[in-house]
């Protein structure tokens, strides 16, 4: 399993931006080097079930956004394949969540929120107000 470590979350009012991070340590060998993975943000809201944000496959020929943030979220990783990256802009009350990090070896299949993701972060808090 990937290690996974969150950080960047914190309060902000309606319409400001954040960046969340997520650093990544454990890959496979062969996974790395041939950037099998697919690397995603969640998110959950209190009594709401957790729903995917943004995800990206570490080829970097791919990324796929929740309807919800289209336009608005960026995914994107370093060039070392270390740190996955989430922009946020025009923040609006609704994205009030925990986010999480995640990631799944898929052998180089298309990626989706779908997939069993078997490794997690520990998430970071995303507060905005009205």
């Amino acid at each position: 399993q990937v290690r996974l470590l969150e950080s960047g979350g914190g309060s902000v009012q309606a319409g400001g931006s954040l960046r969340l991070s997520c650093a990544a340590s454990g890959y496979t060998n062969s996974g790395y080097t041939n950037r099998k993975y697919c690397m995603a943000w969640f998110r959950q809201a209190p009594g709401k079930e957790r729903e995917g944000v943004a995800v990206l496959n570490t080829a970097g020929t791919s990324t796929v956004y929740a309807d919800s943030v289209k336009g608005r979220f960026t995914i994107s990783q370093d060039i070392a394949g270390n740190t996955l990256l989430l922009e946020m802009h025009s923040l609006k009350p609704e994205d009030t969540a925990m986010y999480y990090c995640a990631a799944v070896s898929t052998g180089g299949l298309a990626c989706s929120f779908a997939f069993n993701y078997d490794s997690w972060g520990q998430g970071t808090q995303v507060t905005v107000s009205s």
